[in-house]
């Protein structure tokens, strides 16, 4: 099977969850056989593509997928949306309903977020195929941490944040949550917000430190994770976040935001906070803090969130869509 991937024209311009997602789908579903193309306007593949997959609803998206449907090709569309009253004006919301309405399959990551785009945009349930984010394999060996502080001339303790630098990741409650408790916070990840990031290091002046975009998969990332006391993603919200559940396979301390799909994936295996509220943030940075070293929540990620498993029930989708489309005889 070929499967066409696309997304929105400058989604890799600060590589984010979803980019990874698309990236480590496709390197799943080739380990399963599929032949997955990277759409490239310069030499379009639509009519070697037997299905086309579209990652995200940003502004902008629907003339590739309405072309796309327009050559008779099935289209699915991994959304990664979670709509708030806060953010709902954020995005374009007439685009995203006529691009939901217009594809043949809608892959959320999670229950709760169909749950949302059913109820808000009024779709049909049995468009839905949920396929859950995941971890790569390579986060169950362990990194010694001492690579990542030799990197950075780190030499004390820190809690991390892995996260593109902007609003919504939340850095700035983050730093004024963790103000006083003795620890450096490091955050490593893109700046996606330059006046926020400057508001960023201005607050945290002393105690924090930006390292900078680390490879997701990269042995620096993953004996950061190893080194840290606690991993901190208190973001206004997630789906459920690709750095908590890389934190989570690598045993880590794990705070995470209470907004969006986090508990579907989480349980009670992780603090959570109101990304809203920065003394509850700093409350639950000290409840972490006190809990003994477990790997209940390693293991739990391990054997249940990996991108092999995603991209098996992705090829299912595939393959359902592929041969729907050829019974009612349009490919």
């Amino acid at each position: 099977m070929k499967v066409l991937f696309n997304t929105y024209p400058v989604a890799f311009d600060c590589i984010g969850g979803g980019e990874i997602q698309l990236l480590e789908s496709k390197a799943a579903l080739e380990q399963l056989g599929a032949d997955v193309l990277l759409y490239n306007s310069w030499n379009p593949q639509l009519r070697q593509s037997d299905v086309v997959h579209y990652f995200s609803v940003q502004g902008g998206s629907m003339n590739f997928c309405a072309y796309a449907k327009g050559l008779g090709l099935p289209l699915l569309i991994s959304p990664i949306l979670w709509l708030t009253e806060e953010n709902i004006n954020s995005y374009p919301i007439e685009e995203i309903r006529d691009l939901l309405h217009l594809c043949d399959v809608i892959l959320p990551n999670s229950e709760a977020e169909k749950h949302l785009l059913v109820d808000f945009f009024h779709v049909s349930p049995k468009k839905f195929f949920v396929i859950p984010n995941a971890v790569n394999r390579s986060f169950g060996i362990p990194v010694p941490a001492d690579l990542f502080r030799a990197r950075f001339h780190v030499r004390e303790q820190y809690l991390l944040n892995v996260a593109n630098i902007e609003p919504r990741k939340n850095q700035l409650s983050l730093i004024r949550a963790a103000r006083g408790l003795g620890l450096t916070v490091i955050i490593a990840g893109g700046v996606r917000d330059s006046a926020y990031y400057d508001a960023c290091m201005r607050e945290g002046s002393g105690f924090v430190r930006h390292v900078g975009f680390l490879d997701h998969e990269g042995e620096l990332l993953k004996s950061a994770y190893t080194g840290c006391d606690a991993f901190l993603l208190p973001s206004l919200l997630e789906t459920p976040g690709l750095a908590a559940l890389e934190a989570a396979s690598q045993g880590c301390r794990v705070v995470v935001t209470s907004v969006g799909s986090t508990k579907e994936y989480f349980h009670d295996l992780v603090t959570y906070v109101n990304p809203y509220d920065v003394d509850d943030i700093r409350a639950g940075i000290q409840m972490a803090l006190r809990q003994p070293p477990d790997d209940t929540l390693r293991h739990y990620m391990l054997k249940t969130f990996t991108w092999d498993r995603a991209a098996r029930k992705l090829l299912e989708a595939y393959e359902l869509v592929n041969k729907w489309y050829t019974f009612q005889g349009q490919v």
